[in-house]
Formats: C-alpha cells, sequence, structure tokens
C-alpha cells in the first residue's frame, strides 16, 4: 500500500495551520535550547539553568484556566493573532537585548516567564480551533499530524540553534524565532473566520465559567481518567534532566552519544506519528491508550537497567513512541467528548496537567537521584507509572472499553 496525503491536510484550513506551525515550533524549539546555551554562558551554576524551567511552568499554572475561558468567551483565531504576535515581539526584544550586550539573566527570565504567559492562552485557544477545522472522523488524523509538527520542531530545531550560534551568533537565533511567528499570522490569515458554537452559551471570564469547566471535566470519566493517566504517567517516569548523568556515569559516553540519546525521544515520536498520519481511523482507542502506557513504562524501566548505550537508545526512543501515540489518543478523546462552547476550559485544565506533570516530575526524579542514584530514580519511575495505570484502569474501567465511535458530543463542518 503507498503513502497517501493524510486526511487531516485535505482540509485547506487545517493545512493552513499546519504549515504555519512546522515553521514557528521550529523556532521555538531553537530558541529552547538556545536559552540554556545563553543562561550557561551568563552564569556557570547549574542552578541557573532551572530558573527557565520555574519561569516556564508559573504562568501556565496562574493563567491557563483564565485561557480557557477566554478561549470560550472570545473568537479563538483572534486571540491566536495576539497571543502570536506577543511572542515574536518577546523573542525580537531579547535578539534586540543580546546584540546591543544589555542582557542579563534576568531578562532572559523575564522574557521566558512572558512567552509563558502567552502559551497559557495561546494553547486552549489552538488546540480548541482544530476541531473547528476538520471534521469529527479526521481528528486523530489531525492531532497525529499536529504532534508530528511538534515532535518535528524537538529534531531539527536544537541542531539549526547550535550552528546558527556557531555562525551568526546567539542573536539570530532569537531574530529567527521571532520571524518564524508570522508563518503561523499569516496562515491565520489565510484560514479566514472560523466560527465556533459559543454564542448560545455566554459564558465570559470569570470565577463561574471557571468553575463549570472543572465541573465538566469530573462529569466525563473518559476524560478525567485521562488527564489523570498523563499527569501519573510523566510525573514518575520523566527524568530528562538525568540524562548528562546516565550517559556520562552509567553508559560512559561522550557528548556526542549524549546529543544523539537526547534526540532519541523525539525520533521515535516522530516515526510512530508519520505511522499513525496514515491510518484512516484508529479503533479501540482507549486499550490502545493503555497500552502504549504500559509500553512507556515498561521501556522507562529498561532504561533505568541497561549499562548499553543502544539498548537505552532503543528504550528511549520506544518511550518516545509510545507517548505519541498516547498523546495523540488522548487529544482525540477529549477533544470529540466536549462540546465546542467549553473546549477552550476543558484544554486548560489538561494544559496543566501534562505541563505539570513532567516538570514536577523532573524535580522528583533529581531527589530520587540525589538520594538513591541515577538509574534507581529511572527505574521507580518506571514502575510507578505501570502501577499508576493498573489503578486507573480499576478506578476508571470504561477507559478500557471506550471505542472512539461513542457518540460525538458536537461537531463542527469543516471547508
Amino acid at each position: 500500500m503507498g503513502l497517501h496525503i493524510p486526511p487531516a491536510l485535505k482540509h485547506r484550513r487545517f493545512r493552513y495551520l499546519w504549515l504555519g506551525q512546522l515553521i514557528s515550533i521550529t523556532g521555538t524549539q531553537m530558541q529552547v535550547w538556545a536559552l540554556f546555551w545563553h543562561v550557561s554562558q551568563l552564569n556557570k551554576n547549574p542552578i541557573a539553568l532551572g530558573g527557565i524551567g520555574l519561569a516556564r511552568i508559573l504562568p501556565v499554572l496562574l493563567f491557563s484556566l483564565i485561557g480557557g475561558a477566554l478561549a470560550d468567551s472570545f473568537n479563538r483565531r483572534t486571540i491566536l493573532f495576539i497571543t502570536q504576535s506577543a511572542a515574536a515581539l518577546l523573542a525580537l526584544s531579547l535578539g534586540l537585548l543580546t546584540e546591543t550586550g544589555q542582557v542579563t539573566i534576568w531578562h532572559i527570565y523575564l522574557v521566558t516567564a512572558l512567552q509563558a504567559v502567552a502559551v497559557a492562552f495561546d494553547g486552549p485557544s489552538r488546540q480548541a480551533l482544530v476541531p473547528n477545522l476538520v471534521p469529527p472522523k479526521d481528528l486523530p488524523n489531525a492531532f497525529s499530524m499536529t504532534f508530528t509538527v511538534f515532535q518535528a520542531g524537538a529534531v531539527i530545531g536544537p541542531a539549526l540553534s547550535g550552528i546558527v550560534i556557531a555562525f551568526a551568533g546567539q542573536q539570530a537565533v532569537y531574530y529567527a524565532n521571532s520571524a518564524s511567528f508570522l508563518f503561523v499570522l499569516i496562515a491565520l490569515l489565510m484560514i479566514g473566520n472560523v466560527p465556533q458554537s459559543n454564542s448560545d452559551r455566554p459564558t465570559g471570564v470569570n470565577a463561574g465559567s471557571i468553575k463549570e469547566g472543572i465541573r465538566f471535566i469530573f462529569s466525563r470519566p473518559v476524560i478525567l481518567a485521562s488527564m489523570v493517566l498523563d499527569f501519573i504517567a510523566t510525573f514518575f517516569a520523566s527524568a530528562n534532566t538525568l540524562l548528562p548523568i546516565i550517559a556520562t556515569r552509567v553508559l560512559r559516553v561522550g557528548v556526542v552519544e549524549y546529543g544523539y540519546l537526547s534526540a532519541a525521544q523525539a525520533v521515535g515520536a516522530v516515526a510512530i506519528a508519520l505511522v499513525i498520519s496514515q491510518l484512516r481511523e484508529i479503533r479501540r482507542q482507549g486499550t490502545t491508550f493503555l497500552g502504549s502506557v504500559l509500553i512507556f513504562g515498561l521501556a522507562t524501566v529498561v532504561f533505568g537497567l541497561t549499562r548499553s548505550f543502544f539498548v537505552a537508545w532503543l528504550a528511549l526512543a520506544i518511550t518516545g513512541a509510545a507517548d505519541g501515540v498516547s498523546t495523540i489518543i488522548r487529544n482525540t478523546i477529549r477533544q470529540l467528548q466536549t462540546p465546542d462552547y467549553i473546549r477552550g476550559r476543558m484544554t486548560s485544565i489538561t494544559q496543566i496537567f501534562f505541563q505539570g506533570g513532567p516538570q514536577l516530575g523532573e524535580i522528583e526524579a533529581g531527589v530520587v537521584a540525589q538520594l538513591f542514584g541515577a538509574p534507581l530514580a529511572i527505574i521507580s519511575g518506571g514502575i510507578g507509572c505501570l502501577v499508576g495505570l493498573f489503578l486507573v484502569i480499576r478506578k476508571w474501567p470504561q477507559l478500557l472499553r471506550y471505542n472512539g465511535d461513542e457518540p460525538i458530543l458536537a461537531g463542527t463542518p469543516a471547508d
């Protein structure tokens, strides 16, 4: 069977957004890795790098719920215009500060935090917009293609970042990222008006509308179960910050091999996303979702146990592929089982879970590694993921039975 154009890309408006994101996310990933390098040049203390993560997660925790309510009360496309423009200007300001020699580590923290505020408002609107661009039957494929973009950026961005810094300077990365946002803005212009179903359910940005979103999550066991499992898996099995220790002290390899290990998860994720993009539909979604988490936990344990570089790289690639399947299916479940008028608030709550789990998990992994060693931190994390999986299945068995063809609560036509 030959390759075919993924169904989601046959829809003009989604295709424009997808192409815009392909360039923009690569620029964002360039800046992410350039920031780590920049901070390490300004402050040699390892704890200074931790400030980047803190600057990213706090705005998400503080503003995501407001961003979700905003996405359900106002035009999502307009919100994206504002957030993407703000992010572009912030990247530009960082480039100018760097080029003029005025930049300090506190400038980097501030700009990172402000960009995270933009992300807190951007994420709910962007994810909630996707079901307005494709029909329900193509939604799994749309999320597969979106996931592919993010992972491709995670592979290409860091590589380009080092090259640009070496040949054009640190500021050039920030300028490139600023310019990359223009492609999303152009895509939004080409998409045109996107109707959304919130005119008959006025919400507003207030405590009542936020509480309505939270109550909705708790009234949908399948959505709640997918969120809880997502948090558990990423909390216990997030150990990316331990990769340098594993590479040098356990696998006994150098910086080049460390780079290969760092890219392994993204390689696995891109590979599986491309496979899924060729599927017309995904059946038995609940079983597939739970199976992917099982594989994720087992591969994490293998990674913690092995002393072979090849096995370690393969285990990381498998965790990336498993996480890719999990991400695509859980996003599909949540969006299909959520009415359009409340999609933004649902997404904002899940955003806290899927960003908070990895960030807090890195802290947990660091503490356990400090007390018992990096391998045990990773092995125990994988086991914790597996225990959490079986507890979630026991609490919400309906997730295991979820097929993907259950009644859709809300659907919107595509062009």
